[in-house]
């Protein structure tokens, strides 16, 4: 048993910065107002959201009035896909396989109820989006559409060539959604330059706390409330905002965009390191997605060959410190086949055994040592 858990599950969730927790912790006491409220305490608080929202919105280049927090990615991602069917005309919906299940549950129900038609995009065989099946379902369709695309896929790591996608939804009208969850606070954005109307961030991929997000909706566009009963969030989101959850995303996305540089060159030279040793200790394995073309640095999803051994892969990993995930649903140790992984391998994917390692500022190359040792105790 391993004296301290190794942690390489940060697509899922990422540990509270310290300065982030230090930047939250006087609205979670002295600093209680309402927002809403007009004396002293309501109107300090009130400035700590607006100044969040201004830092937010300079980082992304937006205006600080196309920001809107959230509860988070999944939220978000409701909001945007029902308020461009409901509020802004789009009857088509498409979308890919591989999103995430706050998307494709949206677009399914939404097919369901009636609202909108649905349209999956063709898969490249490395698990990209298929651009010219894209153009063709946009020039084809016969009502305005909605494009939903997530920027990186939380499973494999793929990146959407979203500025190709966003110049396709352009040129026909078409309104554009990206789940960018796993980007934000790891990739720069100018939302000035790029033709989107709905972008998505959750605090926790980028060492904030959980329970707060943000939405982007560009100005140009006019939706209603998802929720009602109240006038927070210039009347576009009922409800007593998260306060100390608003502050730390602001702080934590600050902190994210300064350490930029240093942090994306070392977490993409451990998921290197770790691709590297595995394809020099582990014959018959495969790495799923774009491993080293188009694809998140943060992520690495390899597929071990089915064994007896691999059976309880997780679990026993788990069972000796370390932490990964076998995709978006696990439970008692055992992987449920990925959507994502069906996807990509056109369904053939049942002798496999995919792990996700994903990796933040916090890990080390002796940790990537350790997590090989490991494998080769419980593999070879």
């Amino acid at each position: 048993m391993l004296m301290n858990r190794i942690y390489f599950d940060n697509a899922a969730t990422t540990n509270l910065d310290p300065e982030v927790l230090e930047a939250m912790m006087p609205f979670l006491t002295e600093k209680f107002g309402n927002p809403s409220s007009v004396y002293s305490y309501g109107r300090e608080t009130k400035i700590a959201i607006e100044n969040a929202r201004k830092s937010v919105a300079k980082i992304l280049n937006a205006a600080p009035g196309e920001i809107f927090f959230t509860s988070g990615g999944t939220e978000s991602t409701n909001t945007a896909i029902h308020a461009a069917v409901n509020d802004l005309g789009c009857k088509h919906i498409i979308s890919s396989p591989l999103e995430h299940h706050a998307t494709l549950h949206t677009v399914e129900y939404m097919q369901a109820s009636g609202p909108a038609s649905l349209s999956y995009v063709n898969l490249t065989e490395n698990g990209h989006i298929d651009l010219a099946h894209l153009e063709s379902l946009l020039a084809n369709s016969k009502e305005r559409s909605v494009v939903t695309l997530m920027h990186a896929n939380n499973e494999i790591g793929n990146l959407l060539d979203i500025e190709a996608v966003s110049e396709l939804c352009k040129k026909y009208d078409a309104i554009f959604h990206s789940d960018t969850v796993q980007t934000v606070g790891h990739y720069p954005f100018d939302l000035k330059k790029l033709h989107v109307h709905f972008i998505n961030a959750a605090s926790h991929k980028f060492h904030g706390p959980k329970g707060v997000g943000v939405l982007y909706v560009n100005s140009e566009i006019h939706i209603k409330p998802f929720m009602n009963g109240g006038s927070q969030e210039r009347n576009m989101r009922a409800g007593t905002e998260n306060l100390y959850g608003i502050v730390g995303l602001g702080k934590a996305l600050e902190r994210a965009t300064e350490h930029h540089k240093q942090d994306s060159e070392h977490i993409l030279g451990l998921k290197l390191y770790m691709a590297e040793q595995l394809k020099s200790n582990f014959p018959g394995i495969s790495f799923n997605g774009d491993t080293f073309g188009r694809s998140l640095y943060t992520v690495l999803n390899v597929s071990f060959p089915m064994s007896e051994k691999t059976d309880m892969l997780l679990f026993n990993l788990d069972m000796a410190g370390i932490c990964v995930s076998g995709g978006s649903a696990c439970t008692s140790g055992a992987s449920s086949q990925s959507h994502v992984i069906k996807a990509i391998h056109n369904g053939q994917s049942d002798n496999m055994v995919p792990v996700r390692f994903s990796f933040s500022r916090h890990n080390t190359k002796e940790e990537v040592d350790i997590v090989i040792d490991k494998l080769k105790e419980l593999l070879l």
